[in-house]
């Protein structure tokens, strides 16, 4: 399969063979659940329904409950579909996979939620030129006009203003894989991986890059 499904811990430092200090960033897999295992003939694509993160049945709508009765799966707080590397793969709904998913991946794509910021201005937002500090001058943090007043008469769309900050998807790709610890389902990785610590998080091997 293309990636599994993880939380974020924080960070610490792993070093290699000459004693050389890296900084990584980890990540706990654990045990991703395997709900659904989608066909060809069936669903018109192949895939396979990833589970992650223990959840109590009363805390889940009867629809998610009922699907997964229906693949002797247990109740997952995140579900997640990924694409398989090949057609031959043999996975069942019910079993659990874990980070050998990664064994000889080099480097992933790690997708994930930015930490919120709230409001924020054009100078935090978009990194604006200040204005100057000297006598007289009350233009200091705002971002300057929007715009001509007569024609066109309104703001274009798109335009970089103040705003929210943050809470969106982030992908960042290409991060190297430092190392991974089997027994304990966790995944280092050297590069910065979006999202606060606790956060939820996608992981996908970065093909191209492992052919490089």
């Amino acid at each position: 399969m293309k990636g599994l499904i993880g939380k974020k811990i924080g960070m610490t430092r792993i070093f290699d063979d000459e004693g050389k200090s890296i900084p990584v960033t980890v990540i706990q897999t654990g045990n991703n659940v395997v709900h659904q295992v989608k066909s060809d003939e069936k669903d018109g694509y192949t895939a396979v329904q990833l589970g992650f993160g223990g959840i109590a049945s009363r805390k889940l709508t009867k629809p998610m409950l009922g699907h997964f009765e229906k693949h002797n799966s247990s109740p997952t707080m995140v579900v997640k579909e990924f694409q398989l590397d090949s057609d031959k793969e043999e996975l069942q709904s019910g079993q659990t996979v874990g980070v050998e998913v990664f064994e000889d991946v080099k480097f992933v794509d790690v997708q994930g939620t930015s930490k919120g910021r709230g409001h924020a201005g054009t100078v935090k937002k978009y990194n604006f030129t200040i204005g100057r500090k000297t006598h007289g001058n009350t233009n200091k943090r705002e971002r300057g006009s929007s715009g001509a007043g007569t024609y066109p008469a309104r703001v274009f769309p798109g335009l970089k203003m103040s705003g929210h900050m943050g809470a969106e998807s982030v992908t960042v790709k290409r991060l190297k894989v430092a190392g991974i610890d089997k027994e304990a389902g966790l995944i280092y990785i050297n590069g910065a991986v979006p999202g606060p610590n606790k956060g939820i998080v996608h992981i996908f091997k970065n093909n191209y890059k492992q052919q490089q």
